[in-house]
């Protein structure tokens, strides 16, 4: 696949489509990997969705942290669903092409639901704080109205900084050649192809990311802080050890994306790291959201047990029905 000529002055902002690289293009490792990211994506969706419908089925588990979870495997399969069903295609195809309006909106969309996700693992870890430091006012603090209030304010926070960012970009003229090193349409190759000064523009956006990241990070810290402080002056190992488990999920998901967005966009200048950002852009769209069901629930008794009872309801369910 040859880059295509530069386009003319007098055309440059009339780009309809742009070619994306890809991970690779080698076709045996294409159609290698289109097998892997099939397997990959899917397993996503149904680990994702699994959560999402435990957390409808049981009453068990209509408490704050399921709740907020619920909503974080909602974002992990719209995150995930908006890079592999087009990279899926690509593979297949042997073809990166993709329209302009459609890699904007790719673009929107990766960033907006990015940013929820920051900001709702900060509001999770703030519910766990709660839960364990103040246990007996907890149930009176997070109730269902505020749990759906902390979720519509991260939703409104992307929605409010991330607009005008996308507005002045997409405003700018695009220069040739039209091929993108990536495998989705990211920022920063696309920032590589505006033909106008964007100095100014990488640095509001490291600004937007830089207040994002720290608010969302400084409230983890805190939080979990206090949580550690709570824990060694429990006087009981058995309630330690139950406090530990019930975090360590969440940390460990916590440190995933936050240290993959520190890496590939706390950089004031967002060109030229195309390499780096394009392997962990990989990891953090599609090993990351298959990765998070296994976390929150493969150590999690309830989560086991709620699965159990819901099959043994189901087996005594059909067998009734085959009866009749």
């Amino acid at each position: 696949m040859e880059a295509s000529a530069p386009i003319p002055a007098a055309n440059r902002s009339s780009v309809l489509e742009f070619l994306l690289l890809g991970v690779t293009r080698k076709r045996g490792l294409q159609l290698l990997l289109f097998g892997v990211l099939l397997v990959t994506y899917t397993l996503t969706l149904l680990g994702n969705l699994l959560i999402v419908a435990l957390t409808l089925a049981d009453r068990r588990l209509h408490t704050p942290m399921y709740f907020f979870l619920r909503h974080f495997s909602l974002l992990e399969v719209g995150f995930t669903s908006t890079v592999s069903p087009q990279m899926l295609a690509h593979l297949l195809a042997a073809r990166g092409a993709i329209s302009r309006h459609r890699c904007f909106a790719q673009m929107i969309l990766y960033f907006t639901l990015g940013a929820v996700e920051t900001l709702l693992l900060a509001v999770m870890s703030t519910d766990r704080f709660l839960a364990i430091c103040w246990p007996l006012r907890y149930p009176a603090l997070m109730t269902p109205r505020v749990c759906s209030s902390l979720v519509l304010a991260c939703w409104a926070a992307s929605l409010l900084a991330l607009p005008g960012l996308f507005a002045w970009m997409l405003s700018l003229p695009f220069c040739g050649p039209r091929v993108l090193n990536h495998f989705f349409c990211d920022s920063s190759p696309l920032l590589e192809l505006i033909c106008a000064d964007t100095r100014l523009l990488q640095l509001v956006a490291f600004l937007v990311a830089v207040c994002t990241l720290l608010i969302a990070t400084l409230i983890t810290a805190l939080s979990y802080g206090c949580i550690l402080s709570t824990i060694l002056r429990l006087p009981a190992a058995g309630g330690r050890s139950k406090a530990f488990s019930t975090c360590s999920s969440h940390i460990l998901v916590v440190s995933l994306t936050y240290g993959s967005c520190i890496i590939m966009y706390l950089n004031p200048r967002q060109t030229g790291r195309l390499g780096l950002n394009k392997g962990i852009a990989f990891f953090n769209t599609t090993v990351s959201p298959l990765l998070n069901p296994f976390i929150y629930c493969l150590r999690n008794q309830l989560v086991h047990t709620v699965c159990r009872d819901l099959l043994l309801r189901g087996r005594e369910l059909s067998s009734k029905i085959f009866r009749a």
